[in-house]
């Protein structure tokens, strides 16, 4: 077992998406003293305060592999210049009940692609936010806002050349992160 377990929260539910796909190619420029889990999150139900007492079987699952994990790796999609909802949802569900939150404590990095010029820009500012409420350490720099274009994954759906320099030096100062605040 690799002593630093990272919970992959892909805030994409579409079969062919560039995120999922960039989560795979990214977690090939860890090390191996990194390990990655993908978290699923296509099966929680829409957040709802009355079910606090009693959470779904899916909200437990979420809650223990985000406890377990000594950080956080978030991959999301831009939708309406925000995050998905299907990841607000998520992150909802393992937040509550209030003082209850998995997320408390957990250093993380956030990243994304998308067709657009900016990638996910935004949607990623509005991910800190929410983060920096739920008192999750967040990766401020090096930011990585990364347009979908022809090249960015070669053949085998690794990084290709032109964006694996930048991509790696991301990578390292994620995992200088995770070290630091594990």
């Amino acid at each position: 077992m690799s002593p630093y377990q990272i919970a992959v929260v892909v805030g994409s539910l579409r079969r062919e998406s560039f995120n999922h796909k960039f989560a795979e190619a990214m977690i090939k420029l860890a090390p191996p003293e990194l390990s990655f889990e993908h978290i699923k999150i296509s099966d929680l139900p829409l957040y709802n305060q009355d079910d606090d007492p009693q959470q779904a079987a899916p909200v437990i699952r979420l809650k223990q592999a985000i406890k377990a994990s000594q950080g956080l790796l978030f991959v999301t999609a831009e939708y309406n210049r925000s995050i998905p909802g299907v990841l607000k949802n998520a992150i909802d569900h393992a937040s509550r009940p209030y003082g209850e939150s998995a997320w408390a404590g957990k250093p993380a990095g956030i990243l994304g692609v998308s067709v657009g010029p900016v990638g996910t820009a935004l949607a990623q500012q509005h991910l800190r936010n929410v983060l920096a409420y739920l008192d999750v350490a967040t990766l401020g720099q090096p930011e990585a806002y990364v347009q979908v274009r022809e090249g960015l994954f070669d053949d085998s759906g690794n990084i290709g050349a032109g964006s694996k320099l930048f991509l790696q030096g991301w990578m390292d100062h994620y995992v200088a992160w995770v070290k630091q605040h594990a």
